[in-house]
């Protein structure tokens, strides 16, 4: 099964648009993990089952791994989503952005390394800084378009042509990149008129939404902004607010997670039509 096949069936199946990060930072574990020398593994496994019935995909952040030395946790997570929810689509949160055969190295590590069913990449450099990736053709390349930080208006709105170049990037992709059928993009919540201005130009692809929960993005005007016809269309992630949720009496850390992890869906379904 392809990405776009995959993510389609966890849209139906778990009746949610929530896709779920996975970004370890040790100084927020729970006392006990903190030291243990396998604590990135237990926590992020116990956070996937706790959340695996209410997302649509999962999101780990290779940067969070690699700071700590621990590419093999993350192998290690990868594989046990693979193995034990094949039905979720793993994205691996990179954002690569490089060449020829370099690139070639980074898509063999997303797909090959990790296994992942999708990767982010970056379109700064062009065409055949993607290229690469779509060697694999049944993997997702989720193309950086709109991100939710303040800082992408810095080039994401300059004039290209009589448009916005976060308009170009959609265009590009939805028009002439999108060889496989296979791509998406990452349009930030925080942005929800730019986000419908995305939505008119690319039609019914994917779109992964970073920046509600921690970032402050309105869930309501994301879904309203972002979805397809149908209702669903996006991949709407939440991170440090589910993973990191302070728990309530009686609840552990993956419950807490799970408790938010519902609410958050929730919210995004009461506003999908």
């Amino acid at each position: 099964m392809n990405f776009i096949d995959k993510l389609s069936a966890a849209w139906t199946r778990n009746n949610s648009l929530l896709c779920v990060g996975l970004d370890p930072d040790l100084a927020r574990f729970p006392d006990e993990l903190k030291d243990a020398p396998d604590g990135i593994v237990r926590f992020c496994k116990a956070i996937i089952d706790a959340t695996a019935d209410l997302a649509c995909a999962f999101k780990p952040q290779i940067a969070y791994f690699a700071a700590l030395g621990a590419e093999a946790q993350l192998e290690e997570i990868c594989r046990y989503l693979r193995e034990t929810y094949p039905h979720i689509p793993l994205i691996l949160d990179a954002k690569r952005g490089d060449i020829g055969a370099t690139a070639h190295q980074y898509a063999r590590e997303a797909f090959e390394r990790y296994g992942a069913d999708a990767v982010t990449v970056n379109p700064y450099m062009g065409f055949d800084s993607v290229e690469p990736y779509m060697e694999w053709a049944d993997r997702g390349v989720i193309v950086l378009c709109r991100t939710s930080n303040a800082g992408g208006s810095d080039l994401q709105f300059l004039d290209v042509g009589g448009q916005p170049l976060y308009q170009h990037v959609a265009r590009l992709v939805a028009e002439k990149w999108n060889r496989n059928g296979q791509c998406a993009l990452v349009v930030g919540a925080t942005f929800p008129e730019e986000l419908a201005q995305v939505r008119s130009i690319v039609g019914d692809m994917p779109l992964l939404v970073p920046g509600i929960g921690a970032q402050g993005g309105d869930v309501g005007a994301t879904v309203r902004s972002g979805r397809t016809a149908d209702g669903a269309g996006m991949m709407i992630n939440s991170s440090r607010a589910i993973i990191y949720a302070k728990p309530e009496a009686g609840e552990d850390f993956a419950a807490a997670a799970r408790r938010v992890a519902r609410e958050t869906r929730d919210e995004i379904n009461r506003y999908r039509g």
